[in-house]
């Protein structure tokens, strides 16, 4: 499978390093608004630097795009590819609105092309084993879950912090719990939320001050279809270090079980009887150390390749954004959102049924 990358940004290059370790794949090349940063990919991965976007698309060899584009860009460039004819991977999440989401599941649909989108975090070593505990009832009935996402000070780390504030907390980290849920529980139904901007004066790492208007601490409680509870914290402001709030917590009528971290492949999984105190429980086979940033895009090009369904469905996709704008309208109006969409059942991994 020839896959190409648009978004030359700082998650890219994590994405590359672990594309190019697998024979199956060939990456074909990047392209990036700033042609400069393309082409310090081309130096730095030895791969094509196209000119731009459109001359990536043009490009007939390349089958599936990687979209790595900044947030604001997802759908734009989600839709030129699916118009060029290519099966289309995009980082979370897919657009901003509920309206742009669907529209770009549809067009898929009508264009008979794959359309997918990140988190693939379900995926991971960690996560099969906590989901097959929940499978395999040693948890009994599942009625709450904590999830925290504390994701610290963004400017401390990232060089272009701005665009992750102006979506907030909820969009950019808060799907990856939410990816997980919806996968081993299925789609939500209400969702509730109430956000404050906690520390809105701030500055980049290079001084240039900025002023955070969206929330950057954001409680969101969900019901899903099943009946599970959920409750679902994401901030700006706490490090994940600093705090013993993390992961999630799920909770059932015969036991507990403890998820150290919602991307980590080789978090620790803790279990506890009713009434009894935690212990960790082994991975159902040996984990990936940390994240394997290009096993979401391989797993889609084997399901494409082999006519098989895939998982991280559009569908999921546009249900996480519309889980995302019901949370910006209940805190909006002080009032619970209903949701109706829906999307294809998620199945657990082979290897850990």
């Amino acid at each position: 499978m020839k896959i190409a990358v648009i978004g030359c940004g700082n998650i890219a290059g994590p994405y590359l390093e672990d594309l190019l370790t697998y024979d199956s794949l060939t990456v074909t090349g990047v392209a990036d608004a700033d042609p400069a940063r393309a082409e310090a990919f081309r130096e730095k991965f030895g791969v094509n630097a196209y000119a731009s976007t459109e001359a990536l698309l043009a490009d007939p060899d390349v089958e599936l795009v990687l979209n790595l584009t900044p947030h604001h860009a997802h759908k734009a460039v989600t839709e030129q590819a699916l118009n060029a004819g290519k099966h289309v991977y995009s980082e979370k999440p897919l657009a901003l609105t509920s309206a742009d989401a669907w529209e770009l599941v549809e067009l898929a649909k009508a264009r008979g092309l794959r359309l997918a989108g990140a988190p693939f975090s379900v995926i991971g070593e960690a996560q099969q084993t906590a989901w097959k505990y929940i499978r395999d009832g040693k948890l009994g009935t599942v009625r709450v879950v904590y999830a925290d996402v504390n994701w610290g000070r963004i400017e401390s780390w990232h060089p272009a912090p701005e665009p992750f504030y102006k979506v907030g907390a909820l969009f950019d980290v808060g799907v990856y719990q939410l990816a997980i849920l919806t996968a081993i529980f299925g789609p939500a139904r209400s969702v509730y939320s109430y956000g404050r901007v906690l520390y809105p004066d701030r500055k980049t790492k290079d001084g240039t001050p900025f002023t955070v208007t969206t929330p950057d601490w954001i409680l969101t409680l969900l019901t899903l279809a099943d009946g599970t509870q959920v409750r679902l914290s994401t901030n700006f402001y706490v490090a994940n270090e600093t705090t013993r709030q993390v992961g999630m917590e799920f909770h059932g009528d015969l036991g507990s079980l403890h998820l150290e971290s919602m991307f980590e492949f080789n978090a620790e999984v803790s279990y506890a009887k009713f009434g009894e105190a935690f212990q960790p429980v082994e991975l159902v086979r040996e984990p990936y150390a940390g994240i394997p940033w290009g096993r979401g895009v391989y797993a889609i090009a084997a399901a494409i390749e082999a006519g098989q369904p895939h998982a991280f469905t559009g569908e999921q996709a546009a249900h996480l954004v519309d889980i995302l704008n019901a949370a910006n309208r209940s805190m909006a109006t002080g009032e619970t959102v209903k949701i109706e969409s829906d999307f294809p059942m998620v199945h657990p991994a082979e290897w850990a049924t």
